[in-house]
């Protein structure tokens, strides 16, 4: 993460973490798994994270962060819907910052989160664990995709050319950059071998984050393909390899208006069937009226409460409105639908089409 996040630091406490033990080691800190940092005595309630006795201070509610791009400070992409939320309810917002998608889940199953953005994929591996609130929308859209791409001069044509390359990917337990991706090679008849809970036989598998991925491809001869979230590369692919591939991207992605907008290109090899978009969820046992009334206000939230000061965002990052940095800190999407976990069967599917058991993924 960047040093960008630190400037909320007067209106909340950031927690970097870096990954599960990053985060452990802060439990003495904590106070309570809602990240109150005073000094532990008998006025916390252990449940909701309230200062009994002290109604001025606001509920202290905690946010596990997923990352999902490298470059993107996500305290600063969340920040719209973060003052949102203190400014209408009496709470301040704790980020808890992961390392990658399997660190989210940890976090999330040893309770340090009452609301988390999550992979689709965490509501098949803990579905005890965590209530679904709501799928995030992306411009109206409840559908995203994998991409898998090439470079214009690796010679490599189709998904079947992969076979003895390398092959970089974001998280293994990343549905976009993960597990679709590791299903199209499947289905394209290489041997995944356990993947993406184990290692591929006919490949060699590198593992990061969506921009990392990307950028490996790109920098790197030695990567021959990329698998990531359609968010990461499509920008990056001509609109008419779209066109050819793949009508549902044409006509559900968000991304499709801006592919072929940045440079390097690269070259399109595969898009997956459409994937649903990824969840806010809320802690399973979190018993507190506090939860409900900001489950309502996000649910209620209009598509202006998702969206950046552009100035102020210009003038956080030091980068012009024009710029990439600028476009990838704005916050992805502009509202949350209602959903719960049968909205999200179709990653259960994936999960045992990939052959694994949702609950034993690292």
């Amino acid at each position: 993460m960047s040093d960008k996040g630190l400037w909320r630091a007067n209106r909340r406490k950031v927690l970097k973490g870096a990954g599960v033990a990053g985060v452990a080691g802060l439990a003495g800190c904590l106070g309570d798994e809602n990240g109150d940092d005073t000094a532990a005595d008998d006025t916390t309630d252990d449940t909701s994270g309230d200062t009994v006795g002290d109604t001025d201070d606001p509920t202290e509610v905690s946010w596990v962060m997923n990352p999902a791009e490298e470059t993107v400070d996500i305290e600063v992409q969340y920040q719209p819907l973060f003052d949102y939320l203190e400014e209408e309810a009496d709470v301040e917002i704790n980020g808890i910052q992961t390392s990658d998608y399997a660190s989210t889940v940890a976090e999330l199953e040893r309770g340090s989160g009452d609301f988390a953005d999550t992979s689709p994929g965490a509501v098949a591996q803990i579905p005890d664990v965590i209530d679904v609130v709501g799928m995030r929308l992306a411009f109206g859209s409840e559908l995203y995709f994998s991409t898998i791409v090439t470079t214009p001069d690796s010679g490599i044509e189709t998904l079947e050319d992969l076979e003895g390359e390398e092959v970089a990917t974001a998280g293994a337990t990343s549905v976009s950059g993960g597990m679709v991706p590791m299903l199209m090679l499947s289905q394209a008849g290489l041997d995944v071998g356990g993947a993406p809970d184990g290692d591929p036989v006919d490949f060699t598998w590198r593992t990061s984050d969506h921009d990392t991925a990307r950028e490996q491809l790109i920098d790197n001869p030695s990567i021959a393909a990329a698998g990531t979230g359609d968010f990461s590369t499509s920008a990056h692919v001509p609109q008419e390899q779209f066109d050819e591939m793949s009508q549902d991207f044409v006509d559900i992605s968000v991304e499709y208006e801006d592919a072929g907008t940045r440079d390097p290109e690269l070259k399109l090899l595969a898009v997956s069937d459409p994937i649903p978009r990824a969840p806010i969820v809320a802690r399973a046992d979190w018993d507190d009226p506090i939860r409900e009334e900001l489950e309502t206000l996000m649910l209620e939230a209009e598509p202006e409460v998702f969206q950046h000061d552009e100035d102020e965002l210009a003038d956080m990052l030091g980068a012009d409105p024009d710029d990439d940095e600028f476009e990838d800190h704005l916050l992805w999407f502009d509202g949350i639908e209602p959903a719960d976990h049968d909205d999200y069967a179709p990653i259960v599917d994936l999960l045992d089409e990939l052959g694994l058991d949702p609950e034993e993924l690292d």
